[in-house]
């Protein structure tokens, strides 16, 4: 789990650098500015979360084991549901998406995937 921790946040990390480039420049002409702060938002979390996860792996053996996996799976979990739900809101026009309501709700599921899996992390740490 440690390895695959770290390669997860790096892939991660990656992706919100291809992406922040993408909104920046790729999408600047096709959405307004509060989409594209919406958008950055995204990209923001992704990456704080992204560094959350190699700094569980980099640190797992001072944790406790069961604690920091779950941990990892909620920071990754909240990048999907959280920035993937950002993301797709923000380019609904243009991703053709505009009629999924359920976007919405999972934005603050992801919020809270997030806050549990710092709980966790603390829990982790505390427990080891």
């Amino acid at each position: 789990m440690q390895k695959t921790t770290v390669v997860t946040g790096i892939l991660l990390a990656a992706a919100a650098v291809v992406l922040g480039a993408f909104g920046a420049h790729a999408l600047k002409a096709k959405l307004d500015a509060a989409q594209l702060q919406v958008f950055e938002t995204a990209v923001r979390y992704q990456m704080y979360h992204a560094f959350a996860l190699m700094l569980v792996g980099f640190s797992f053996d001072k944790l406790n084991p069961q604690f920091a996996t779950v941990s990892g799976w909620l920071f990754l979990a909240g990048v999907l549901l959280f920035s993937g739900s950002l993301y797709l809101l923000s380019c609904k026009t243009i991703a053709g998406v505009e009629h999924w309501k359920f976007l919405g709700p999972l934005t603050p599921l992801g919020g809270l995937c997030f806050l549990a899996g710092w709980i966790l992390f603390l829990t982790s740490y505390v427990k080891k």
